[in-house]
């Protein structure tokens, strides 16, 4: 039974490849042409594929619409958590997962640090877009025009010294994140916060989410910080690997631990 099941999904990569006649379809497999038919007429019974009136085969209507349902169901936050749980589990600071929704970026999770400073974030609070390393990743991963549009909307608030100035920088520092794939926040948002970020990308390599590592610099540097940033990038794409379909599900998990705060603050992570 999986010698066959393993032959009819090995069907389905040849005809994404374009329509294929039952000869060619039998002589990928190496199977007599009656045991491709069979295979082909079950798979053609769930609507996987479909027959044209020139007697090939091409992927069926159904195996779309099968595919946009995964998609439109995958909770990103849902398959994140337990990366981002074990990695705060490791390092101990705040990790921060954000999506960008209708012009906004917005914190979707964040598993808090278990040092006294903590983070003054929310989950469901829009970040900074012109500093915050989430957004960065999020807005370098826009078809250009897009970001040169949302850049020109953007207000451009002096936060610190460090503060992204105007669209132009912006637009140079989204073009930077892109080709390397990470993004940082130091001193941006706030002179004493530092962040480190990397990208969680679909099956199609788009960006769908950013999660972020947080400190504040009584804590740790920014230098200690962007040591860090290897691992940050090994679980975004963990991550990534999961949502995708590429990978098992991952069995590491992490409790988020919760510690009184005594010197609250803010971040962009």
């Amino acid at each position: 039974m999986s010698q066959t099941v393993d032959r009819a999904l090995s069907i389905l990569p040849l005809l994404a490849q374009g329509p294929a006649d039952l000869g060619q379809v039998a002589d990928r497999l190496g199977v007599h042409k009656s045991t491709a038919l069979r295979l082909l007429r079950t798979l053609h019974e769930h609507g996987l594929v479909h027959r044209q009136q020139d007697q090939r085969y091409r992927l069926g209507a159904r195996l779309f619409a099968l595919a946009q349902e995964a998609v439109e169901n995958l909770d990103v936050r849902e398959i994140a958590h337990p990366y981002l749980a074990a990695l705060n589990e490791q390092i101990g600071h705040t990790v921060h997962l954000a999506v960008y929704e209708e012009g906004e970026v917005l914190y979707i999770d964040k598993v808090e640090s278990r040092y006294p400073v903590r983070m003054y974030s929310r989950i469901g609070k829009p970040v900074a877009i012109t500093v915050a390393a989430v957004a960065k990743l999020l807005l370098a991963d826009l078809p250009e025009g897009e970001r040169r549009a949302v850049a020109a909307k953007l207000d451009y608030p002096p936060y610190t010294p460090r503060s992204t100035p105007n669209a132009a920088a912006f637009l140079k520092e989204l073009a930077a994140v892109s080709e390397q794939g990470w993004a940082t926040d130091l001193g941006g948002h706030e002179e004493s916060i530092n962040c480190v970020g990397a990208p969680i990308r679909g099956a199609d390599g788009r960006v769908v989410a950013a999660m972020s590592v947080s400190a504040p610099n009584v804590v740790v540097t920014a230098e200690e910080l962007l040591g860090l940033l290897p691992l940050v990038r090994r679980t975004a794409d963990a991550i990534s690997r999961e949502y995708s379909g590429t990978a098992p599900a991952s069995t590491s998990s992490a409790t988020a631990t919760s510690t009184s705060a005594n010197t609250p603050t803010k971040d962009n992570g």
